[in-house]
């Protein structure tokens, strides 16, 4: 299968640069074990309290959408919950959502300050598979811009590529997006990252494990590689091609008009 020259790689994480048990496994139980005490000692930081109101905001969505799951919380007014109620409120909400797999901009912002403290600690370390880490530096030797697009928050991407077991890796990276430029099985979010970019989605490469985000790309114009990992769920790729290890994806060509996909 042949390909078109791209001058831009756009990666997904998990799954594609990073195994999807880091997430499930490592990520996720940390904030289920780590929420409480986080929103305990640092209730009153502003930001937390910026999270803590776009979280209320959802759930308050939710329960108005008729979602069982959600609970109602009530930040003001005379019948304003106390902050303790809150607190236990907001981690109803959090715990629903997390089973859920939910890709919302309140979760994934919380759990990205809730993040950053096992992070800087020393508690948590990115995982990132080998042949990624290794394709990303080549990819930036050869003049290839590489950024990010995946349903964490840009807070979330920054920590698990600085503080990353191959080192600090966010000098490799140009840029990074998350939901709030559009959900990733829009095809309408790929052209509006072409677009901010400031390059035709055709000279765009993209490689995540999920096809219904590959096939939103491939509809936006850009070119696809479909990561196939262990751990990833079975798929039918059908005619999108694969990559289960990212060395095997030449570069772009300064002396080519086309690459070959293995």
């Amino acid at each position: 299968m042949t390909c078109k020259r791209y001058d831009i790689v756009l990666l997904d994480i998990e799954g594609t640069t990073t195994p999807i048990s880091f997430v499930r496994d490592v990520l996720f139980p940390y904030v289920k074990h780590n929420i409480r005490e986080f929103l305990e000692t640092r209730w009153k930081e502003p930001q937390v309290q910026k999270h803590i109101q776009a979280i209320a905001k959802q759930a308050n969505d939710d329960v108005n959408a008729g979602i069982l799951s959600a609970v109602k919380i009530n930040l003001d007014g005379p019948h304003a919950d106390s902050a303790e109620v809150i607190r236990h409120k907001v981690l109803l909400n959090i715990e629903w959502q997390m089973k859920a797999d939910r890709k919302i901009g309140a979760l994934k912002a919380l759990q990205g300050c809730i993040w950053r403290v096992g992070y800087e600690s020393g508690q948590l370390q990115g995982t990132m598979f080998s042949d990624a880490v290794e394709a990303i530096r080549r990819w930036k030797a050869a003049g290839v811009k590489i950024y990010i697009y995946s349903s964490g928050s840009i807070e979330a991407q920054k920590l698990i590529f600085g503080f990353s077991d191959h080192g600090n890796l966010l000098q490799y990276i140009s840029g990074h997006f998350d939901t709030t430029t559009g959900q990733k099985i829009d095809s309408s979010s790929y052209k509006t990252i072409a677009d901010k970019i400031g390059i035709a989605p055709d000279r765009i490469l993209f490689v995540s494990d999920i096809i219904l985000e590959v096939s939103a790309a491939n509809q936006a114009g850009m070119q696809t590689v479909l990561s196939v990992r262990p751990g990833n769920a079975p798929v039918d790729a059908g005619a999108f091609e694969t990559s289960s290890n990212f060395m095997t994806i030449p570069l772009n060509s300064s002396k080519a008009s086309t690459i070959e996909l293995e």
